[in-house]
């Protein structure tokens, strides 16, 4: 049995701005669906064939936010994309001046940067450099 994520779904304060992000990350996204609920709440689907981010614009528009310390407070500290080309990719995002996140030490096969989009999420970008799982997941 082969076990996949295909999908995760979030709570943003504006989907067009998290599209525009994860459009960067990847052109080839494409909105698979964007609506509206019975609750007057919009909530979108971006991604591929294969595997999507649900999108749903937050119930309260009142703008209270708590700002979550990443690493630290429950909840998500990032979410991962496998890029084919990892230089591409973050020429985009430093075109579009999204905010790198950490810093990550150089490893042998991987190539990854962290990037916060426009609601304060922090997204990991990752190219491997091999097909042998010993070598990507290495953790040296």
């Amino acid at each position: 049995m082969t076990t996949y994520l295909e999908h995760a779904n979030i709570t943003v304060p504006d989907i067009d701005a998290a599209i525009r992000f994860l459009k960067q990350v990847d052109p080839a996204f494409v909105v698979r669906h964007d609506d509206v609920s019975d609750g007057d709440c919009r909530w979108a689907h971006v991604g591929n064939d294969s595997f999507y981010i649900a999108l749903q614009e937050s119930y309260e528009k009142d703008g209270m936010h708590q700002e979550t310390k990443f690493y630290q407070d429950y909840g998500v500290n990032h979410i991962g994309w496998v890029v084919d080309d990892f230089e591409a990719a973050i020429a985009r995002l430093e075109a579009s001046s999204y905010r790198q996140g950490k810093a990550v030490e150089p490893h042998p096969w991987r190539k990854r940067a962290y990037y916060f989009d426009d609601a304060g999420f922090e997204w990991e970008i990752v190219e491997y450099m091999s097909d042998i799982p010993a070598q990507r997941n290495l953790y040296e």
